[in-house]
Order: C-alpha cells, then structure tokens, then sequence
C-alpha cells in the first residue's frame, strides 16, 4: 500500500503553477494528474501514416471527405497537364462542400492530402514509382516518391477512415489474361478493402467482361450511376456489358455505401460513372486508337504495369489529344459525382447518429440502455483537449544556464473533460464531447489518437493553436517550471457550445471542466437549470475552481468534484478567501473534520460533493440520505435550498495487492469521475457507483495510458464492481 500511496505525488497539476507546494499538494488520486502518457512514435496508427491537418479536421468533424490517387499526377498525364488536373479536381470537390485528400508517397510517408507544394513535387518528379499495394513497403522504406495506384489509394484511405475515393478509370484482367494471369491488384482489393471508388468504369483497355466476373468472385458490389446498368468502358459510356445494379441518383448511391459499410462486409464497392455524352462523340476515334496502341505494345514486348501508361501517351499521340482532353474531363466528372456521393453519405451517417468514419468502432457497438432521460439523449461533456508535454531531466543540481542535459520526453494527449469524454466512450455511454482544436500536427495526432470518441462537436479553430501544455521535472518528479498555450480553450464560448443546446437540455447529465470560459460555465449552468437537467463540475484546479461561485450559477450544480484545496477555494468564494486556511500537512483526521464544515455552505444548493482525498480515497458528502439514488435525467425539482449536509460517508482506495507494479497515475482521478457518471446514467445504487468510480481508476494503475483499453462496459457491472468491493464504507454522519 505505501508503494501506491508514493506514486500518487508523481504527476504534475496543470493549467495552475501559483506555488510547488500546491502542486505537490494535489499531485494524488484527483483529476488533475498526467493523462493518456504515449511516445512521440503513436502519433499515428503505423508511424507511417501522415493526414494533412485539413484532413483531418474534415474527419474529427464527420465532415465528408473524398481521397484521390496520385498515379494520375505521376503517370496518367504529362506535365502541367497532369498538376492542372489535379488542382481542378481537388476544386470541383472543394466547391461541393467536400474536403479533398490527394494521397501519395514522399519523404518515406503515407500522405493523405497534399500541400499545394507537395502536389507540385509529385506532377514535376521524374523517377516517381507506380506505387501499388506490393510496392507500398519498398517505396516508403526506400523514401521514394510513388504515386499511388487504386489498390494503394484504397489502402490508405481505408487506414486514414475516408469511406469514398475518385479515380479516372480502375485496373482489371488484361485481355488475354486468362493465359498471362495479368489482373490489377485493384481487383482484389476491391474484394478486401471497404471503400466505395468511383471511376468510370474500367479502363478499355483491357477485358471488361472478364473484369466484372472477378469483381464477382471477389464479393464486390458494382453498380452504374444513372438511369441504366450500363456499363461504361472508360472514354465511352457503354462497353456492351452490363453492371449487376444502378443506382439512379447520389442518396442512392450514399445509401448502398452506407448499408455496406453498416454490415461491415470488408468489401468494396464500384461506382461505375459513365463518361457525359457530351464528352463521348470521339468515343470510337479513341478506340480505334486503343487497338492499334495495343498492338504496338505486344510487339514491343510491353508488359506488366508499364503497359497502361504506354498505351494512355500512344492513344493520346493518335488522336491528337482528344483522348487527354476526354481523360481530363471526365475526372472532373467523377469528381463531381463523387463529392456528391461522399456529401450526400456523410448527412445520412450524420442523421443517424453514425461517424463518416467507416472504421469507427463507436459505430459499430451495441450501446447500453441510459436509463433516466428522455429519449434519443446522451450525456454531454464540456472542456478541454490539451496535449501534454512532459520532459523529465536524470541529473542533480540542475542549473539555468542554458545548457543540454540528458532526460526523457514524453506526450499525452490528455484535457480533463477529453479524459472524462474518452472513459465514457469505453464504458458505452456514448457521450457528446463539445472541445476545440487547432488545425495543426497536434489536433492531427491527438484526432487520430481519440478515434473511440465521437469528435462531431470538436470544433477546429485555425486562428488557434491545439492546447498544449509542457512540464519540466527533475529526477525526483518535482516540477521545476511549465509552460502553457491554452488560449484555445479561451473559445469554447457560449455561442460555440449553443450550437448542441438542443443536445444539452435532452442529456441525462451534462458534464463540464474548468477550462472553459466562466461566461460558458453560467450559460450552460443556465439552460440546464431551465431545463431540470443535472450538472457535473469538474474544478481542474484551485484557480478554476471557484469559476461557478463567482455568480449564483453554482446554485445549479448537481454534482462537485474537488479536492480539499479545491472546496477551500470554493468555501473561499462565497464567505471570503480570508475565511480559509490552506494549510497542506493537517492529518487525515483534520481534513475530515474541515471538508465537513467547508461543504455545509454548498450542499445548501449542491446534491453531491465528490472530495478526493488523494491515498486516503474519496468523501461523498450530500444533502440527501446515503442510499438514495444519484440524481440523473430530468428533475422534476424547482430549485431549492436545502437545509445542508445530511450524510457523509468516507471511501477508502479499497483493495490494492502491495506488490502490484504501479505504472501511471495520470488518469486515476478522470476515470474516478467518469466511471462514478456512467453507473449513475445507468441507475446503479449508490454505493455501486462510487465504488465502481474507484475500481475503473484503480484500472488505469498498470497501464501507460490514462484511459486503458481494458475499460469496458463489461468489465463494470454491479456484480463485478461488489466483488471487487465487498467491504462497507465508513458512514461519517
């Protein structure tokens, strides 16, 4: 036990750096310790993985988002035709409402959207590779630059969670393929890999009747987009072969991509675009072409994925640039459609409840009933998303003169109401989670990171950078200073939180942390006080924690969950600071004795007190009887005050082995408070919720990230929590 209680002084509070003593003080198992402690190598799922910060705005904000390949840019055209292409197309989608994602490969990177000089560099390079799915290793180990194919696009979409991707034409069998066994990779990975790609069929260079009957065997939906099932060939619109379906309009068409990826059949679709008809009139000139490039290729001994563009510059030779020019145009035509579709499937999505996001596992899960609210309500939780530097000095005597001194760096993706938001999500509460992003690397990796969460109300600021805060420690874990950019919190003003009012006042409860405005805190307090719907504050630090006792909006707190330097402040706020003694070394008795007089003034309006006690656990001080149930849903209550305390009971930490190995702390206190919220939300008894709260922070003991991955709704049930916790806690009054 000493070993547990030791490791609770090893954090480092955040946002509030008046003194060391109070840091010291409050480094225990409270909410405001190092989260979601990670490498710099996690920043992304593969390290190699790497989203234009647009990017990935577009996706933490279930906006639609539409990939594109870049073999076209390297391969498909020749120079400016090719960057001219790419830039029009990228605008066509933009025009749509949709953010574009040119992926290609550079510098030993996956990019999943293109700077404008990065497009640049892939349309002028000269040694480009024609990346697909087998040469992804070698290129990117090689750090050269490839265009990626559509089986190497798909992948990367597929990784970066874009459900729909434009491309000219897609790869098939060759003609004559069933001797030489030619087939594009492009087949199969259609049969493997969820995302619908919209071409205009397949390239008519090759054997399209064959090419559908591998689609088949590979399990891929092929449908044509308009009025008939025919099937287009590329540069004309009718290849004399059918598609099993059609799909007459884009809501058609989102709605077969959304019910696939709802099954989750890992395979994907073709959405076959036949080429305008306006733009087909030199359909056969262009096939005459084909052939006659065909068989100069057999001569020539032209084999392999050299043969495609080989025969693109040689037809286009032929016809004078009638083909470039169709080619051209009917890209931009996909991309037309293709934005359509991908608008027209994220709204759906959207309306449903559901992420754009095919991989997204929170919509995939089968969520526990909330039980106490309305209908179609959900939790909401307010607050900050900041990301954590942490650099840990090994040397004694440190001094200030500038020079290097060996250490460690670490980052965590942390923010209390993120902490809280991320262990609701994997205890199946499915919360709202209202925050605010830069549109930077660090929104980007902290995005890709929180991937359980619905980020649909994380707003992305780009006048703002990402929250980030960076602590040096010496080798004893003592704070020595810290630097923080938390300007950005600054914005989650009433008028951004007001867009989710209609979320807000239909939630069971609504969670927010002291990061946010104080204007934010009286305007949420207000339309949930208006709305009977009960309040969670989470005070973050002693200088924020009297934010709500600033103005009456305290009065319509349901829940508070300070430490005792927090409720100090809090008492401070409405009898006057001069009142308090912050007197850090008084004994467990003493505190015990002042949270109960400190708290007597706020259970006047304040149903629960949550008072973390650091190693000597939690006090729950209320104004009702200890056994009754925790307020959640709608009250039908007018505001009232209540006579004060009517119970205390103290929690200890509870069953800890004294060998278990210690690894963080960081996340002990937000979980505490989360796993408390989501037994409430699902009407547990009291005394199950609060020890539940401490058996999910006792979870976070041995893991690295503040928030593990064994947190689940199964492993928190009123069974499993009494097993964990057989003993009664000791009732105070």
């Amino acid at each position: 036990m000493a070993l547990l209680h030791q490791t609770f002084y090893n954090g480092v509070q955040r946002g509030c750096l008046h003194s060391l003593a109070s840091q010291r003080a409050m480094l225990k198992l409270t909410h405001h310790s190092w989260r979601c402690l990670a490498t710099t190598s996690k920043t992304n799922k593969n390290g190699y993985l790497k989203i234009l910060p647009s990017v990935a705005s577009a996706l933490a904000n279930n906006q639609p988002v539409v990939a594109l390949e870049s073999t076209i840019i390297t391969h498909g055209m020749p120079y400016p035709h090719n960057l001219r292409t790419a830039q029009d197309v990228e605008r066509i989608v933009q025009d749509n409402g949709v953010t574009p994602a040119t992926v290609g490969l550079l510098n030993g990177s996956i990019h999943v959207g293109l700077s404008e000089e990065e497009l640049v560099a892939m349309a002028t390079a000269q040694n480009a590779v024609k990346s697909s799915r087998r040469d992804l290793s070698w290129v990117l180990s090689k750090r050269l630059t490839g265009g990626t194919t559509v089986s190497a696009t798909m992948v990367a979409a597929h990784k970066a969670d874009i459900p729909v991707f434009v491309t000219g034409g897609i790869g098939g069998v060759h003609r004559d393929g069933e001797n030489s066994l030619d087939v594009s990779a492009d087949l199969t990975e259609l049969g493997r890999t969820p995302v619908a790609v919209v071409s205009a069929g397949v390239k008519s260079i090759l054997d399209i009747p064959k090419t559908l009957e591998f689609l088949e065997t590979q399990g891929v939906t092929v449908a044509t987009f308009g009025p008939n099932k025919d099937f287009p060939a590329f540069f004309t619109p009718n290849s004399g072969v059918q598609s099993p379906i059609n799909v007459t309009d884009v809501k058609e068409a989102a709605e077969l991509i959304d019910c696939s990826l709802s099954l989750g059949l890992q395979s994907g679709i073709l959405i076959a675009v036949p080429i305008p008809q306006s733009l087909a009139a030199d359909g056969d000139l262009i096939e005459g072409a084909i052939q006659q490039a065909l068989s100069e290729a057999k001569n020539q001994g032209i084999t392999g994925k050299e043969v495609t563009p080989f025969i693109l510059q040689r037809v286009n030779e032929l016809t004078q640039g009638k083909s470039l020019e169709a080619n051209e145009a009917l890209i931009r035509n996909n991309a037309l459609i293709g934005s359509q579709i991908a608008k027209e499937l994220a709204d759906l999505r959207r309306c449903k409840g559901q992420s754009s996001n095919q991989n997204n596992n929170c919509n995939n899960r089968t969520f526990p009933e909330v039980k106490g609210h309305e209908p179609g309500g959900r939790p909401v939780v307010i607050g900050a998303s900041i990301v954590d530097l942490l650099a840990s000095v090994n040397q004694d005597n440190i001094m200030h003169t500038g020079r290097t001194y060996q250490g460690s760096l670490q980052v965590a993706y942390g923010g209390v109401g993120r902490n809280i938001a991320d262990c609701l999500s994997r205890l199946g509460s499915r919360p709202l989670f209202i925050s605010a992003v830069g549109n930077d690397e660090h929104a980007q990796a902290l995005l890709t990171y929180c991937k359980n969460m619905d980020q649909s109300a994380i707003s992305t600021l780009s006048d703002y950078n990402t929250g980030t805060y960076c602590a040096v420690l010496d080798n004893q874990g003592e704070l020595l200073f810290g630097i923080g950019d938390m300007d950005i919190n600054d914005q989650i003003t009433p008028q951004m939180v007001s867009t989710w009012e209609s979320s807000i006042v239909q939630s069971p409860l609504v969670c927010m942390d002291g990061n946010i405005p104080t204007e934010t805190i009286e305007y949420v307090c207000r339309i949930c006080q208006e709305n009977h719907v009960p309040v969670w504050y989470e005070p973050t630090c002693q200088m924020k924690a009297k934010k709500p006792f600033q103005s009456d909006a305290w009065k319509s707190l349901t829940y508070v969950s300070p430490n005792l330097n927090e409720l100090r402040m809090m008492y401070g706020s409405l009898e006057g600071e001069e009142t308090v003694n912050f007197d850090y070394e008084t004994s467990f008795t003493d505190q015990l004795r002042e949270c109960l007089q400190l708290s007597r003034i706020l259970l006047q309006h304040i149903d629960c007190l949550v008072i973390t006690l650091g190693e000597n656990g939690a006090l729950i001080v209320r104004n009702t009887e200890p056994e009754d149930k925790l307020i959640c849903g709608k009250t039908n209550q007018e505001e009232e005050e209540f006579l004060g305390m009517t119970s205390a009971v103290h929690y200890p930490i509870g069953n800890v082995d004294p060998d278990r190995k210690i690894t963080s702390v960081s996340g002990a206190g937000d979980c505490l408070s989360a796993g408390i919220i989501h037994s409430i939300l699902q009407g547990y008894d009291s005394d199950i919720c609060i020890k539940a709260g401490m058996m999910v922070a006792q979870m976070t003991l041995e893991d690295s990230q503040p928030v593990p991955a064994c947190i689940t709704a199964s492993t928190i049930t009123p069974e499993t929590v009494q097993k964990w916790a057989p003993w009664q806690p000791s009732r105070m009054m």
